[in-house]
C-alpha cells in the first residue's frame, strides 16, 4: 500500500457533483475512498448562481476530501483538470502527518 501523506480537498458547485464523483470512482488506482460534505463558498472568485445565492452572497458547494498519496493526488488533479476544465473547481493539497483507524 502506498503511503498516505497528503489530503486533497476539492470544492465545486453542487451542479457538477455527480460528474466529479463519477470521475473519482472510475480511478481506484488513485482513489480508495473519500468524504464529501455540503459547504458554502464566498469571495471574489465564487460565482453566485440564481437570485437566492446573490441575495445571501454565498454559493452552495460540495467539498470532497481524500486522504491519499501525494503523487496520486497530483495525477488525479491533472486528470480532473483535463477532463473537467471548470474554473469553479478549486483544490488544495496539504501534508498529512498521520492517518489510521482505531481498530
Amino acid at each position: 500500500m502506498k503511503q498516505r501523506d497528503c489530503v486533497l480537498t476539492l470544492v465545486f458547485p453542487v451542479s457538477i457533483e455527480e460528474d466529479l464523483v463519477d470521475h473519482l470512482l472510475e480511478h481506484p488506482e488513485w482513489v480508495t475512498g473519500f468524504t464529501n460534505s455540503r459547504v458554502e463558498g464566498q469571495g471574489q472568485a465564487v460565482r453566485l448562481h440564481g437570485s437566492a445565492e446573490q441575495v445571501r452572497g454565498r454559493s452552495r458547494r460540495v467539498q470532497v476530501q481524500l486522504v491519499m498519496n501525494r503523487e496520486d493526488a497530483q495525477a488525479l488533479v491533472g486528470h480532473l483538470r483535463e477532463t473537467l476544465p471548470n474554473p469553479e473547481i478549486a483544490y488544495w493539497m496539504i501534508p498529512l502527518l498521520e492517518f489510521g483507524r482505531f481498530a
